[in-house]
């Protein structure tokens, strides 16, 4: 992922957020600072990967701003579609959020109910909703990880069999050679 201005760091997620998520996710697991490092890239190309796949499906429809159903159909296509569930509770959750917060502030004056009050109540809402998106991030995380995992053991499994089989011809020639070798000794010898 390159940007325009060539500052990748532009193009990810802050730390601080990622460290919360994994605090919250895994409260009694240390985590490597490199390790967090590969959480924040993971979720970088992931969102990117997502995004993007949106975008496609948006300009396929020939529509000009990406919606929810952009994601979820871009989620499907790129084979996470077991998340789909868990986004479409998360997709609901915030559109309750947000007609309530609309229903609030044209009621805001009607109410009677002091800022700090509402205030209070909002952040009881981010709340209940934060650990759906932060279990469903992590969900992802941890299966890019392991789909990353399994084809690393794959690249080395084939490896270990194309190193199996050189060796394998490598014997196969040299005792060819010995035995050509040991012919020949016994031909010289019978001309003698």
């Amino acid at each position: 992922m390159a940007s325009s201005s060539g500052n990748d760091d532009d193009l990810t997620i802050p730390r601080a957020a990622i460290n919360k998520m994994i605090k919250e996710t895994l409260p009694n697991v240390r985590v490597a600072n490199d390790a967090r490092e590969l959480v924040v890239n993971c979720c970088t190309e992931f969102i990117h990967l997502v995004s993007s796949e949106a975008n496609e499906i948006c300009n396929k429809s020939e529509k000009k701003t990406i919606s929810p159903e952009h994601v979820i159909n871009a989620l499907e296509s790129l084979g996470f579609g077991s998340y789909i569930t868990e986004v479409k509770d998360v997709l609901q959750e915030c559109k309750s959020v947000a007609l309530k917060r609309r229903k609030a502030s044209s009621r805001l004056e009607n109410l009677g109910i002091p800022e700090e009050e509402l205030l209070r109540q909002q952040q009881e809402l981010f709340a209940k909703v934060r650990p759906v998106t932060t279990t469903a991030a992590a969900l992802v995380v941890l299966e890019l990880a392991r789909q990353q995992q399994a084809e690393l053991a794959q690249q080395e499994w084939l490896q270990m069999q194309q190193a199996a089989e050189q060796a394998h011809m490598a014997a196969t020639s040299a005792s060819a050679a010995q035995q050509a070798g040991s012919s020949q000794d016994e031909d010289d010898d019978d001309d003698i």
